[in-house]
């Protein structure tokens, strides 16, 4: 770490990290939360898709390569 980032708060003693916690300071909401939670979703209803309908996990591999063949032709 650079000296002017570690000594850009007043009152922080050197090597102390700026992002340590500070009573009174208001955290900002995570932006991805709800990115987060429907990726979650998908991947778990893919894995259940997988388990429960192996058939649909061979066409959409099927369907994959037939169209990566069709690039490269």
């Amino acid at each position: 770490m650079t000296p002017h980032v570690r000594d850009e708060e007043p009152g922080t003693a050197p090597g102390a990290l700026a992002d340590a916690d500070v009573p009174d300071r208001d955290v900002p909401p995570r932006k991805g939360e709800v990115r987060e939670l429907l990726g979650l979703a998908l991947a778990a209803g893919a894995g259940a898709l997988f388990v429960l309908r192996p058939e649909f996990y061979a066409a959409g591999v099927h369907f994959l390569a037939t169209q990566a063949a069709a690039l490269v032709h």
